[in-house]
């Protein structure tokens, strides 16, 4: 049994001789240290991407048996992206930089977390007319060349799940216009919030319609959103049910026609309130379920919910930067949510700076023992 075979099995209540240990990749200030500290090697560091050799080689070392980020997409994107144009520049090396989805960010010199975003250019009609709409049109270019070949190459991977990106809903129309703009709009005008969410969503769903009926046969569909906070939702749960809902409902119809029924959402923060509304749509796997202040309880979801509800991730990654004790506790405490299937323990978001190497090993190791 490999590890696609495994995870497929986990998700769909079947048994597996082990249970898989996977990640979520790692953010780049710990790349460097793990290179400074002998680790890697520099070169390491600097090429290393989710899913290429590099990736797969760290992975092995510390003991895992994938990255859950790996997978292929559908463009989505817009075309053409926004050249990134610098707006400001302060005497202590930070920059407003216009990026290539139009939104002016703070770059602080020497860091490369999350920005801050200082001004949108999507904020009402005109502005999408003219400068997104378009971008947003669909063309044969957003496919792979060689498609033929691509879906057998695609189909014929055999050591981890074939995931098949199809965007997102709502998350990336936040990217653009920011939140608050985004609860504006839906007030503002509410029509043009709902054309931006059906063009983004009718692009994704006619790419993957053409990768359909070409013969792609993923093994489950994933989303992207980040639409909470640590508090819950960034847009109402009423609002979300009516706007956003049918969209993942019209793809997920899609693919289960093509005998492909299980559905990811990444999104971080608290997302109880949203649960319920993606089964309805047909999304039935939580990732990472990030532990944060709010800690969230797979075992009481899954009594709210059944066994339609699947998870990856809710494994507090900052454990990792700790020592053995912290890393068995944490274990112990994700013992009862493994117990119940469907559920398959991951680091709760890329391991940050600080993460030790040899707790990873230990942590890896100690997965490969008990379970």
């Amino acid at each position: 049994m490999n590890t696609r075979e495994r995870i497929m099995n986990i998700l769909s209540y079947r048994e597996a001789d082990h249970l898989p240990v996977i990640h979520f990749g790692y953010w780049g200030e710990l790349l460097r240290e793990w290179a400074a500290q002998g680790h890697i090697s520099k070169w390491e560091a600097e090429n290393w991407c989710d899913g290429n050799a590099v990736c797969s080689s760290i992975a092995k070392r510390l003991g895992f048996d994938c990255n859950f980020a790996s997978g292929i997409g559908v463009d989505n994107s817009l075309r053409p992206a926004f050249e990134p144009v610098v707006t400001a520049t302060f005497p202590n090396g930070d920059r407003h930089v216009r990026n290539s989805v139009g939104v002016t960010e703070l770059q602080v010199a020497g860091t490369c977390s999350i920005p801050a975003e200082i001004e949108h250019l999507l904020v009402d009609r005109a502005s999408w007319e003219k400068h997104y709409k378009w971008r947003l049109e669909w063309s044969p270019d957003r496919l792979p060349d060689n498609l033929p070949e691509r879906i057998a190459a695609w189909n014929a991977v055999t050591e981890t799940p074939l995931i098949l990106g199809v965007g997102s809903v709502i998350g990336t129309i936040r990217n653009w216009i920011g939140v608050v703009n985004l609860s504006y709009l839906q007030i503002d005008d509410p029509e043009l919030l709902d054309e931006i969410i059906s063009t983004c969503s009718e692009l994704s769903i006619r790419n993957a319609k053409i990768l359909f009926e070409a013969g792609l046969r993923p093994d489950f569909l994933h989303w992207w959103e980040d639409i909470c906070y640590n508090h819950g939702p960034l847009v109402s749960p009423d609002f979300f049910a009516n706007s956003c809902v049918p969209h993942y409902r019209k793809m997920m119809d899609l693919a289960s026609r093509y005998s492909c029924n299980i559905a990811s959402i990444d999104c971080d923060g608290k997302i109880d309130e949203l649960i319920p509304l993606w089964l309805k749509g047909g999304v039935n796997l939580m990732f990472p379920i990030e532990i944060g202040t709010w800690n969230p309880d797979f075992t009481s979801w899954r009594r709210k919910y059944g066994r339609e509800l699947r998870g990856i991730g809710g494994m507090n990654k900052n454990v990792l930067a700790m020592d053995r004790a912290a890393v068995d506790a944490e274990i112990s405490r994700l013992r009862p949510w493994i117990e119940l299937g469907g559920f398959i323990p991951c680091p709760d978001h890329r391991l940050p700076p600080g993460t030790k190497w040899e707790l990873v090993q230990y942590y890896t190791d100690r997965l490969h023992e008990l379970f």
